[in-house]
C-alpha cells in the first residue's frame, strides 16, 4: 500500500481520506482545522504539524482545497513542491481555474514531479460512499500510477486531456448543475404555490422529461428526501459559496474564449443574490429559498 499525504480534510476531503484508510493505505494528514485532523487520526491516520511535514515521506500527495488561491499558495508561494520527493505523484483534487492547474503542474514538471488535476463530482454522499467521479487532466501515465488510489475513493475515472483539462470539464459540469438546481427549485416552488405536494411533483418530474439529478438524488425541497441536505436544514453538502465560486470560474473561462454562457451567468447571479442574503454557508440546494414566499 502507498504512503499518502492528504492535505485538506473538509466536507469532501475528510471522507475521501477515510476511504483511503479503509483501503489499507498509510495516511499522513494535515488540515488547518484540528477537529478534522482528529477525525482522521481516530480512523487510523497519522497527524502532521504542517503540510511540509505531511509530504516528507509520501509517495503520493493528495490535496483538496477550497479555491485556486489556496492551491497556488500551498504549492508555489509556500513552496510545498520543494518538499515533495521528485519520485512522488501529486493528485490535486480541488476545483480551481484551469490556468492555476496548469501553472502548478508546470512548476511540478520543472522539478520532475508527476502531477494530475483530478477534481471530483458526486458530492459529500459520493465522497463518503467512495463512489466519486474523478475528472482527470494530465499525463496518461501519471493517471495510471494514481488509478489504484483513485479507485479507493471513486467508481468513475475519466481522462479529460492534458493538464488543466480536468478542471475545464468539472467547471462545465458544475455550471450545468447550478443551472439545473436553480431550475428545479423554480419548478417545485411554482408547483407548491399552486397547491401541489412537492414530493408528488418531484416524483412526476423524475419520471418525465424534466428528470435530472436534483429531482432524483438531491431534492432541494425539505422533507422530500430524508438523506438530502434540504431535509437537514441545508447543512453539510456543497456550499452555496462554493457553487458561486465554480460559476465564477465558468464565467472566467467563457470570457477567456469569448464563449456565450447566458444561462450560466444567470445562475451565477442567482447564487450571488442568494449568498448576499446570508445563505453562503448553506448547501447550494437552498437556492430554493429565493423562490419561496416570505412570511
Amino acid at each position: 500500500m502507498s504512503k499518502i499525504a492528504f492535505i485538506g480534510l473538509g466536507n469532501m476531503g475528510g471522507p475521501m481520506a477515510l476511504n483511503l484508510i479503509k483501503g489499507g493505505h498509510d495516511l499522513t494528514v494535515y488540515d488547518l482545522v484540528p477537529a478534522s485532523i482528529q477525525a482522521a487520526t481516530a480512523a487510523g491516520a497519522r497527524a502532521a504539524a504542517s503540510a511540509r511535514e505531511a509530504v516528507a515521506r509520501a509517495e503520493v500527495v493528495i490535496s483538496m482545497l477550497p479555491a485556486s488561491r489556496h492551491v497556488e499558495k500551498l504549492y508555489l508561494e509556500d513552496g510545498l513542491l520543494q518538499a515533495v520527493d521528485a519520485a512522488a505523484l501529486v493528485i490535486e483534487c480541488s476545483t480551481i481555474a484551469p490556468d492555476s492547474a496548469r501553472k502548478v503542474a508546470a512548476a511540478a514538471q520543472a522539478r520532475g514531479i508527476a502531477m494530475i488535476d483530478a477534481p471530483v463530482s458526486g458530492g459529500t454522499g459520493g465522497a463518503a460512499a467512495g463512489t466519486l467521479t474523478f475528472i482527470v487532466g494530465g499525463d496518461a501515465a501519471a493517471l495510471e500510477r494514481g488509478r489504484p488510489i483513485l479507485e479507493k475513493m471513486g467508481k468513475n475515472i475519466f481522462h479529460a486531456g492534458a493538464a488543466g483539462a480536468g478542471q475545464v470539464a468539472k467547471i462545465c459540469n458544475n455550471m450545468l448543475l447550478g443551472i439545473l438546481m436553480a431550475g428545479t427549485s423554480e419548478a417545485l416552488s411554482l408547483g407548491v404555490a399552486n397547491g401541489l405536494d412537492p414530493a408528488v411533483l418531484s416524483d412526476i418530474i423524475a419520471k418525465s422529461s424534466g428528470r435530472n439529478w436534483a429531482t432524483e438524488l438531491y431534492n432541494p425541497w425539505p422533507g422530500v428526501m430524508p438523506q438530502a441536505p434540504a431535509s437537514k436544514e441545508y447543512a453539510g453538502g456543497f456550499g452555496t459559496d462554493l457553487m458561486l465560486k465554480d460559476l465564477g470560474l465558468a464565467a472566467e473561462a467563457a470570457l477567456s474564449t469569448r464563449s456565450a454562457t447566458p444561462l450560466g451567468e444567470l445562475a451565477r447571479n442567482l447564487y450571488a443574490l442568494h449568498s448576499a442574503g446570508g445563505h453562503g454557508k448553506l448547501d447550494f440546494s437552498s437556492i430554493v429559498k429565493l423562490y419561496q414566499a416570505k412570511g
